[in-house]
């Protein structure tokens, strides 16, 4: 496609835009039964959507002109996708600020898709949209509160902050103290999200399918499903105080060993809706910001084990998994039953929050994922395949999919070394990962688009994780691995125990399971190896 049909299928885009906003504006004013807020749902999604398709068209057109022309694989090309890239990227986020809601979601979403989509959207993305979200105004929150609970919040608390601490893209958090003297953390949904998130959701939806019947091979339909199916979730306070406490009964539940290490924040239901989220406020510092949990005294190699065992456990044992885990949404404080070690060191605890976005994975789903990781993590090349294929990827694209969760080559995954999925973070490496993602971009587009949702939600938490992790740590190490493998391993044992109905069945699991035990010890002094010849070199250098 050239650029001049380019340009006219953009236009027409927008005038489709217009002609459809302006329709359904009329429609929605004739037909509603709340005349003020159809009005304004109708003044303000014509307006969303006709600046969609423009920015939609004018990004289009940018990549098609300014790649005219220049053959594929030169260097020149690679010169200017990168400067295309980054102008589409900008343009992009000045377009989910502009429209807020929804958009900040998807723009956030994009930030945590690293290497599944070119890097200058990701980094762009994460630079902005999750510190930078707009604020509603004290005067909206007083609306919202006398809507929700009749009162507003000075008569309801004895203090409530007007500014708030935070602003994400659902709702802003604001600090009050209750009649009793508790100092509480108050969750406000932005007053406009219940009236426009499905318009919103409809207007991206319109725009990412026109784009990809322009562009067959920009198809990001799933990333728009996955929205869609999360977003009235989020949007129900209830739902994510429930989910709150259900995760913390499952850690006491399946995983006590680790129970004491893992707190939610207590939910005060009297003073909850589903627009109004009242908590307890919590003190702890941001998970990535290592410098405070130094001077907490605590050592961020606990803080990533913590947080590898914690999303483990949810992930293979629970199956109720916290599918939003960015650094805002972690914070960590010292344990506050520890004591300080003879270094000087305490524990840490890990403090959840946000449990809007939750995905619950079945039987099968759980057993087959618990299964692909044990084989990642033992080099295992032909249950690669079987579970890769198992759990959507087909047959061809199973190297592809071990490669996005492992963000390692094939020729890694299936190194016997027992360090072989570390990633070091270094420029090369990360430069590596960016070549691999330009190259199979097409590959990769095909592979989302296969998979389930729940399994495209796992990716995401994946790459939060590993986010997490490159903060704490600059890079991966190889205990997370080794956790992942012995958390998945047990899960996969424990399944096989369930369904065994015959002693033979049964014995041939317990063989099994001292099998798995005597690799788990091997690999443990391989870790154990490498830590002691990384402390001699460090001590060399420093002679």
């Amino acid at each position: 496609m050239g650029p001049l049909s380019l340009w006219r299928a953009g236009t027409r885009l927008a005038l489709v835009a217009s002609t459809v906003g302006g329709g359904a504006a009329a429609a929605a004013i004739a037909t509603s039964d709340d005349p003020e807020t159809a009005f304004k749902l109708c003044t303000t999604v014509p307006h969303r959507l006709i600046r969609d398709a423009i920015t939609a068209a004018n990004i289009a057109f940018d990549y098609e002109y300014s790649l005219w022309g220049l053959p594929e694989g030169s260097n020149e090309r690679s010169t200017v996708k990168h400067e295309v890239h980054l102008r589409s990227a900008r343009k992009l986020q000045e377009l989910c600020f502009k429209n807020g809601g929804v958009y900040i979601k998807l723009g956030q979403h994009i930030g945590q898709l690293e290497y599944l989509i070119p890097q200058e959207y990701v980094q762009t993305m994460r630079e902005s949209m999750l510190n930078k979200c707009p604020v509603s105004s004290y005067d909206q929150v007083c609306g919202v509160f006398k809507k929700e609970l009749g009162e507003t919040p000075d008569t309801i608390f004895s203090e409530f902050d007007p500014v708030p601490i935070a602003s994400a893209s659902l709702a802003q958090v604001h600090v009050a103290r209750t009649h009793d003297g508790q100092k509480v953390a108050v969750k406000v949904q932005h007053s406009h999200m219940t009236d426009t998130a499905a318009a919103d959701h409809a207007t991206v939806e319109l725009i990412v399918n026109t784009l990809h019947r322009i562009f067959p091979s920009f198809d990001y339909r799933w990333l728009v499903d996955e929205i869609r199916e999360s977003l009235f979730k989020e949007l129900d306070f209830l739902t994510e105080a429930k989910n709150s406490e259900k995760c913390l009964e499952n850690f006491r539940k399946f995983s006590p060993h680790i129970a004491n290490y893992i707190y939610v924040p207590r939910v005060y239901w009297d003073l909850s809706t589903s627009k109004l989220l009242t908590m307890e406020f919590m003190d702890g510092a941001q998970i990535s910001d290592v410098k405070t949990i130094r001077r907490l005294g605590i050592h961020p190699h606990e803080v990533s084990t913590l947080v590898s065992q914690t999303f483990a456990e949810m992930i293979f044992k629970h199956g109720f998994v916290h599918c939003d885990p960015h650094a805002a949404n972690l914070f960590v404080r010292p344990l506050p039953s520890g004591k300080m070690n003879i270094l000087g060191k305490r524990k840490p605890q890990l403090i959840l929050l946000d449990h809007g976005l939750y995905k619950e994975l079945d039987f099968d789903t759980r057993n087959n994922y618990a299964s692909l990781w044990k084989a990642l993590v033992f080099s295992d090349a032909k249950s690669i395949k079987e579970y890769s294929a198992k759990l959507g990827a087909g047959e061809d694209l199973y190297a592809l999919f071990a490669g996005v969760l492992t963000m390692r080559p094939w020729n890694r995954v299936v190194d016997r070394a027992v360090d072989h999925l570390v990633i070091q973070g270094s420029e090369s490496e990360r430069s590596e990962l960016q070549m691999y993602a330009s190259q199979y971009f097409p590959q990769i587009s095909e592979l989302l688009s296969r998979l389930p949702r729940v399994i495209l939600l796992m990716l995401k938490t994946n790459d939060c994780l590993r986010s997490v992790n490159n903060a704490l740590l600059q890079g991966s190490s190889m205990e997370t691995f080794y956790i992942i493998g012995k958390v998945s391993s047990k899960a996969v044992i424990e399944a096989k125990m369930s369904q065994s109905k015959s002693l033979g069945a049964w014995l041939r699991v317990i063989l099994e399971d001292m099998i798995l035990e005597v690799r788990l010890w091997g690999m443990q002094m391989a870790l154990w190896l490498l830590q002691v010849r990384k402390a001699l070199s460090w001590s060399n250098q420093a002679s």
